[in-house]
């Protein structure tokens, strides 16, 4: 059975341009805290998969478990389009091997749908962050390790 195209027709979000970065997902209507916003879909990888795909610049892979993880950077998964950000309204979580966003504050209409994509300090200069938020710390790293950066920079 093929896989479905992205329609640009989701409930909850809008996919359009971005002043953080290239596309962005944004509120279509009030979205309250802890409301289950849209599912991160994509091809199940092995971790030796996975690991090629990184090494490929693809930076739509999402761990799902010590065995596999997720490649989202398939046509038909427009949650790939929600960025980073240094001051999220969102967080990801995995459930069942399944991933979701979910709003971790109430999210107004039309607001862009961001959230912090944890990562680790590993090469994390090739990582900008242009959330424009207060407390960006520049990179794209989990919030663990801002305080970290604010000491280096």
């Amino acid at each position: 059975m093929p896989k479905k195209k992205f329609k640009n027709d989701h409930p909850l979000a809008i996919f359009k341009k971005s002043p953080i970065h290239g596309w962005g997902g944004f509120a279509r209507t009030d979205i309250r805290k802890g409301k289950r916003i849209i599912e991160y879909v994509g091809e199940k990888l092995t971790k030796e998969e996975a690991e090629k795909a990184l090494e490929d610049q693809n930076c739509y892979v999402f761990t799902l478990n010590d065995e596999f993880d997720l490649d989202g950077s398939v046509s038909w998964n427009p949650a790939r389009y929600i960025n980073h950000s240094c001051a999220p309204n969102c967080k990801s979580d995995v459930k069942r091997d399944r991933v979701w966003i979910y709003a971790i504050k109430n999210i107004k209409k039309g607001e862009e749908l961001t959230y912090n994509y944890g990562h680790d300090l590993d090469e994390y200069l090739d990582r900008l962050c242009h959330c424009g938020s207060e407390n960006c710390v520049g990179y794209m790293v989990a919030e663990e390790h801002f305080d970290t950066l604010k000491k280096l920079h």
